[in-house]
């Protein structure tokens, strides 16, 4: 199979789909690899790397995008790129559609099969593709948010580990799965007061002997959830319901009664937001306020760093884009009931349930689509 890697093009996007070291493996395999001019800059890795591996490069994407059997890349496809996509082409990336019924739009058009890292599964239930950027966006949450919170940053001047003598910030973190976990280490680490709220009690349980009794966990009920985002210096959205539009937990009468200067990070922007005054943001401008509460809603986090985050991707989704190159989309999907949760969209279809409901389109089941023509 002959397999493409462009250059990422959304805003301050410095991560690539494969890795010099990813390539040697499918070249191994007997596939060949199509790597667009410059894509692994951002990683350290130059177009010569990928070269002494057994890749070719590319000019530019439309080139690319002509050859390519299967194209593997990081974010969603923005516009340009759908517009290059066709029949029969396979896709497999992040694609988050709940949020963005334009890409939905477009790949439907396309006509290509787009399979997203974010609705794999494996045999616990678990979303192995989304949880290593889940990982990195709950360390980066307490990064950023500690920043965002010093005056220059617009926000109250609050330490988050205080010092002698002064308490120290209160982190909220919404959700206690990935993004949540790592989120209230990484708070814990530094010293801040964390509490954590989530409607699973087992998963408050394991957190509770995870951290070591270092965070509070709270069961999240609305009272409860008001009650700490309204006191907190820094409150994560770290929710996620797989496929879908994130659930809009914190209302802009509730973000009212925050202190000024206060910030949010919501880390389910992808999804839309788990804020109902969030809007999706850049590494550029990564900030705004509204209603006296700074808001961070990049929708890259992990692009930022882009050399961890692309190694810990890419060592999750290495062997099933060598499953997809090896027997092909449909005999991988077909062997593969977990990897078939990925697929979203096939030949003008949505396959994937929890994003049809969320765009409001009919949903056509992803085995059926497995024996679709073309």
């Amino acid at each position: 199979m002959l397999v493409g890697v462009p250059r990422e093009v959304k805003v301050h996007e410095y991560r690539v789909g494969l890795t010099p070291e990813a390539v040697a493996e499918l070249v191994h395999h007997g596939h060949q690899v199509l790597v667009q001019s410059a894509a692994g800059a951002g990683i350290g890795a130059d177009d010569g790397a990928y070269e002494a591996v057994g890749a070719r490069i590319a000019d530019d994407a439309r080139a690319l995008y002509a050859q390519a059997e299967m194209v593997v890349k990081v974010k969603e496809p923005q516009p340009a790129e759908c517009a290059m996509l066709r029949s029969g082409q396979v896709l497999f990336t992040y694609l988050h559609l709940a949020a963005d019924p334009r890409q939905a739009e477009g790949l439907l058009r396309s006509g290509c099969t787009a399979i997203a890292y974010e609705t794999v599964t494996d045999a616990q239930g678990r979303l192995p593709l989304l949880a290593p950027m889940s990982e990195v966006a709950g360390r980066m949450a307490i990064q950023v948010g500690a920043v965002a919170l010093q005056k220059a940053g617009g926000g109250r001047g609050v330490l988050l580990g205080g010092v002698p003598g002064v308490a120290p910030g209160h982190v909220v973190v919404l959700g206690g799965g990935h993004v949540g976990t790592h989120a209230a280490r990484m708070a814990a680490g530094l010293g801040a007061r964390v509490t954590v709220l989530d409607k699973s009690l087992p998963r408050l349980s394991e957190l509770d002997e995870f951290l070591g009794g270092r965070v509070q966990t709270q069961y999240a009920t609305r009272h409860a959830l008001e009650s700490a985002v309204v006191e907190a210096d820094l409150v994560v959205g770290a929710v996620l319901v797989p496929g879908a539009a994130a659930p809009k937990l914190v209302s802009r009468a509730t973000l009212r009664r925050m202190r000024r200067g206060a910030v949010v990070v919501d880390v389910a922007i992808d999804q839309g937001g788990c804020f109902e005054t969030s809007r999706p943001t850049t590494h550029d401008q990564p900030t705004y306020v509204d209603e006296g509460v700074v808001h961070y809603c990049v929708s890259n986090m992990p692009g930022a760093v882009a050399r961890t985050s692309t190694y810990a991707l890419g060592h999750a989704t290495l062997p099933l884009v060598v499953d997809l190159a090896d027997k092909g989309w449909r005999r991988a999907c077909r062997d593969d009931a977990h990897l078939l949760d990925g697929l979203n969209v096939h030949r003008g279809h949505i396959t994937h349930p929890a994003v049809a409901q969320a765009l409001g389109l009919a949903c056509t089941p992803a085995r059926q689509a497995l024996e679709m023509a073309g």
